[in-house]
């Protein structure tokens, strides 16, 4: 995509699953990926904050029934989701399902982990965690932080959505790092 672009480097911000294609890229690509954002995400093996809520992540019901969707929201997204109505309602619609790509994406986070290469990862890295990600606690962040050799750590209050429910808050956070000299 960057060759049909005509852009030789990029900076790259990637959530949840996508944090892994992101680390994967920042490691193998070193030369295209000038910064990382990793958002909601770990390396691969994560602790979730509440086991109970794995079969919940892992069903395709949430994709499928928008009502249902509606009412685990709170439950599995956690921070705004789960305090604010208006989030869920304006969240949740734009979320699509795949069933192929559902099922890809399961079978990769099963087999996947940046732990053996995290430290050879260079580029800058800002990792943002919710304080109330059900999904992927902040352990797992922590544990990022401490892999990744160039990285800085922020916490925000907010749930696994809160790059798109506290924007306000993370886009000049964001915004700053990328401008880092």
């Amino acid at each position: 995509m960057l060759d049909v672009l005509g852009h030789p480097r990029a900076d790259v911000l990637a959530v949840s699953w996508g944090g892994a294609l992101a680390q994967q890229f920042a490691f193998q690509e070193r030369d295209r990926c000038r910064r990382l954002v990793l958002v909601s995400t770990s390396a691969g093996v994560t602790i979730p904050r509440n086991p109970s809520i794995i079969r919940e992540v892992l069903s395709r019901r949430r994709f499928t029934d928008p009502e249902h969707a509606r009412n685990v929201a709170p439950r599995i997204y956690g921070g705004r989701m789960r305090s604010d109505a208006s989030a869920v309602v304006g969240v949740l619609p734009h979320v699509r399902f795949d069933l192929r790509a559902h099922l890809y994406q399961q079978m990769a986070v099963l087999g996947w982990t940046s732990i053996p290469f995290a430290s050879r990862i260079r580029q800058p890295t800002l990792i943002l965690t919710g304080d109330d990600d059900p999904i992927i606690a902040p352990i797992n962040a922590r544990i990022m932080r401490r892999l990744l050799p160039n990285s800085q750590l922020h916490v925000f209050h907010d749930g696994h959505m809160g790059l798109l429910t506290s924007a306000d808050e993370l886009a000049p956070i964001i915004e700053g790092f990328l401008q880092q000299a």
